[in-house]
Formats: structure tokens, C-alpha cells, sequence
């Protein structure tokens, strides 16, 4: 049985165990806009406890937490900079990707995201409970370091989705927080995104030590078919037919709405065609290379019987043979393992080495989450395939770790937007404040911020819909 088949029964289970706790205790469910939520006394006391003796700690760390939250003020602010730049300028990646600027995060979001690891219910479950509590957990306990007692804590539903999406909250006596210092609400408001870059911080190292027990290398993969880069103007034949007099647009159209495995161009045989350049003068073609034309598939685990653990181990190993001569070649996909019977050819670009024709590509890592992505599975070198030690579970585990550190530091971003529905939006006028010292200009600029993000979304959404549609 799958693992979805399992999360799909946990899911049905977790609804109809929610349903009923907040069915027998719905005299604690009140809704307030667009949440329903459950009041409770859950966890006051270890907030208390930990607010009231560690005073010397949360003295120092109200500060990082103040700073830290600066920081991700302007590290929201340059991603919805860099976000409206592509929506404007680049619909081609927009219309390529298809993502609206706004998608929930909700379970099984890899089925609309190809590039997205497994997001099961199993992880949003967990998840959410370690980020929202321990976000929530935090404005708690630096509120009572500062003397602002707790009400209530809870747990928040949207009624359209009743009982499945959810939030935790603390709520906090706003009466005697307002009162308070302004460096003193700007820590507690930064508490929980402070929480949530801990969080990510200590499950990046957890990530880590337990990649490096449960994993181990196994073999390569390669990124593509070697490829060359000709003028469209050089291409002789297509499929054995000759091209005669056809103007380059008509080459270009001719060749984009049709498949071609062999194409003749500039006196060499190509066996496909890789992509275009942005104007249409230059056109990628793979190379009639031996991989290609067996079809080579999967991960590169052993030549003749010999592992292949790394690129370069590759590469020893194919020197010891000569162009002509034939290798068994085994690799393994999700489907098993294969072995390709494949005979070696000449190096184009030194005649006295052997060929393969598979290529690495060395990217530069470019984009915010890009960049994220990257970092979040820094454990994995470049083109080596992995196996998990323990099976299946192995990557169950090590997805649902690398998810917990995306959210926890996605949540502590988009927190900080200077926008009144988030945290962000009470520290970005609190600062307003304490730099002018004059409440009603804080208020303006605030309210004139919070409309000019309303206003980027409705850009956004304008420029994803042309460029999804038409």
C-alpha cells in the first residue's frame, strides 16, 4: 500500500476526530470573521513559566528579535520586488510555471507544482502544529516577560474547510499592550517570526545529521544529451528530406510544430532538436551520440559491473575503453534497474577519447527561493543519486524535514510584510512611529503602505491571469 493511501485514511480520520472534539466542546467555539476559533488554557502555565524565569535571556534575545525583524522586513520587501518583476517583465516564466502569486499551501500541492518534493496531509498536519505553535508560543512568552498577560490560547478553522485547515493563537490582554514600550511590542510581535527562524535553523541541522545516516551514494545522474549550437540557416535535411529554399521563418515554424529524431545540418548528423534561441536565429540540436541513440535512462550505477559512485569515477572508467568498443551500462529509475548494451563512440572534440554523450550542467543557483531550494538540500551533491539506508521511509522523513524548514522560514517572511493582517504590519507602524514620533503620520504611511501591497496584488493577479490564459 502506498504512502497515499495511508495519508488519505489519516486524513479522514484526523476530520472526523476533529469534528466530533469540536462538536462536544462547541461551547468554546466562537466565530470572529472569517475564523471560527477554540478558546482554551492550553500551555498558559509552561508560558508563564518561561517568561517569567528566564528574564535575563529574553532581555537579550527581545533585541535579535527586534533586529531579526528588520531583516526579514526587508527580505520580504526585495522578494515582492523580485516577484513583481517577473510577473511584468517575464510572462514566459509565468505562462511555463502556471502558479498564481498567491497559492495555499495545502496538501498534495506537488500534483499542481511538478517541481515540488511529496507534500503529503501527513506533513501539513505536523507541520503546522510545530510552526504555528511554537510562533504562537513565542509572542507568549515574550509578552509575559513583559508583563502582558495571557488571556487565552486556541486553535483557529476556516469554516469553508471545517475542521481541516487550522491555526493555533495566543491571545493577549491588548489593553495592557498597548501600553507598553514601543520596543517592547516590536519584540513581541517579532517573537514569532524569531521562533519560526529557529525552528528552521535547528531542523536544518536535524535535516543534515540524518541525511548523512540514512543516505548513502549509489550512483549519477546526468542532466541531458550532449547538444550543439548551429545557425537555423545551416540545417540540410530534416528526416532525409532535403530542405530546399525555405526562408529561415518558415524553417523555424517548420521545425517547432513537427518531431524530427534526424536532422542534417553543417555536414553532421543530429538525432533531435533541444530548443531555440530567443530571437530564432540559433537552434540547439542533440548530437548523434551514443547515449542518445540507445535511449540511456535512469541513474548511472555500474559499467561492466564496476560502481559508479561520482563523475569523475565515470570518467576513469570509460577511459579504460577504446571508440568502438562496447560496455554494458546499468542504471536504475523508479521502475528498476536496466542495463543498456551500448558501443562507444568517437570524442567530436578529441578524436583519441571515448564518448558517451551524456552532459553536467554547472548552474548558477539565481532567484530567491531558487537560491532557498538550494540551500535546503545543500546535503546533496550535484549529480549523485542517492539511496535511502532504511527504504521508502527514508525519503518520507527526509521530505517532510526539508518541507518543515521551507515553511518555518516562509511563514517568518511573509509575516513581516508591512500589511495590518500580519505582524509585520503593527511593527511597520510601530517603527513609523518611533522614528516620527507622531501618531497620525504612522498612521497614514501605514495605511498608504497596506494599500500599495493590496494594489501589487491585484497587479499581479492581472498579469499571471493574461499570461496563464492567453
Amino acid at each position: 500500500m502506498s504512502y497515499m493511501i495511508y495519508d488519505l485514511i489519516l486524513l479522514g480520520i484526523f476530520i472526523i476526530a476533529v469534528g466530533s472534539f469540536l462538536y462536544r466542546k462547541r461551547e468554546n467555539l466562537k466565530k470572529e470573521g472569517l475564523l471560527f476559533l477554540y478558546r482554551a488554557e492550553w500551555g498558559i502555565k509552561l508560558i508563564n513559566s518561561v517568561g517569567n524565569k528566564y528574564k535575563k535571556t529574553l532581555k537579550f534575545l527581545s533585541y535579535i528579535s527586534v533586529i531579526l525583524g528588520y531583516l526579514l522586513t526587508v527580505g520580504i520587501l526585495y522578494l515582492t520586488y523580485s516577484i513583481v518583476k517577473i510577473y511584468i517583465l517575464h510572462p514566459e516564466v509565468v505562462s511555463a510555471i502556471k502558479v498564481p502569486p498567491i497559492t495555499p499551501l495545502i496538501p498534495y500541492i506537488d500534483k499542481v507544482v511538478p517541481f515540488l518534493p511529496p507534500f503529503y496531509f501527513t506533513y501539513w498536519i505536523v507541520i503546522l502544529a510545530i510552526v504555528a505553535i511554537s510562533h504562537e508560543f513565542a509572542h507568549g512568552i515574550f509578552a509575559v516577560y513583559n508583563k502582558v498577560k495571557i488571556k487565552k490560547t486556541g486553535f483557529g478553522f476556516f469554516p469553508f474547510f471545517l475542521p481541516v485547515f487550522l491555526a493555533a493563537f495566543v491571545e493577549l490582554d491588548e489593553k495592557v499592550m498597548v501600553k507598553k514600550s514601543n520596543f517592547a511590542q516590536r519584540a513581541i510581535l517579532a517573537a514569532g517570526t524569531f521562533a519560526n527562524v529557529v525552528t528552521a535553523v535547528i531542523f536544518f541541522i536535524v535535516l543534515g545529521l540524518f541525511f548523512m545516516a540514512a543516505f548513502q551514494p549509489a550512483g549519477i545522474t546526468f542532466d541531458d544529451y550532449s547538444y550543439s549550437a548551429l545557425s537555423v540557416s545551416s540545417i540540410h535535411s530534416i528526416n532525409g528530406v532535403i530542405v530546399v529554399n525555405t526562408s529561415e521563418e518558415g524553417l523555424q515554424k517548420l521545425i517547432k510544430n513537427a518531431s524530427f529524431n534526424e536532422i542534417e545540418a553543417g555536414g553532421k548528423n543530429y538525432a533531435g532538436i533541444k530548443g531555440f534561441s530567443s530571437d530564432g536565429k540559433t537552434i540547439a540540436l542533440y548530437d548523434d551520440s551514443p547515449a542518445i541513440k540507445a535511449g540511456l535512462n535512469g541513474a548511472i550505477t555500474e559499467i561492466n559491473g564496476q560502481k559508479i559512485m561520482s563523475v569523475d569515477a565515470l570518467s576513469q572508467e570509460l577511459s579504460k575503453h577504446n571508440p568502438g568498443e562496447s560496455v554494458i551500462i546499468k542504471t536504475e529509475t523508479s521502475n528498476g534497474t536496466k542495463n543498456y548494451n551500448i558501443t562507444l563512440g568517437r570524442n567530436p572534440a578529441n578524436s583519441g577519447k571515448v564518448w558517451l554523450g551524456v552532459g553536467f550542467l554547472t548552474q548558477e543557483t539565481k532567484g530567491f527561493f531558487n537560491k532557498v531550494f538550494a540551500s535546503i538540500s545543500s546535503f546533496k551533491k550535484p549529480n549523485i543519486y542517492y539511496k535511502s539506508v532504511i527504504g521508502e521511509f527514508g525519503w518520507f522523513i527526509y521530505h517532510l524535514l526539508w518541507w518543515l524548514i521551507l515553511i518555518s522560514f516562509s511563514v517568518a517572511l511573509v509575516n513581516m510584510l508591512p500589511i495590518g493582517i500580519f505582524d509585520g504590519g503593527r511593527f511597520f507602524y510601530l517603527t513609523i512611529l518611533a522614528v516620527t514620533g507622531k501618531e497620525v503620520w504612522a498612521r497614514k504611511i501605514f495605511k498608504w503602505v497596506t494599500w500599495l501591497f493590496i494594489l501589487l496584488l491585484i497587479v499581479l493577479m492581472v498579469f499571471w491571469a493574461f499570461a496563464v490564459i492567453f
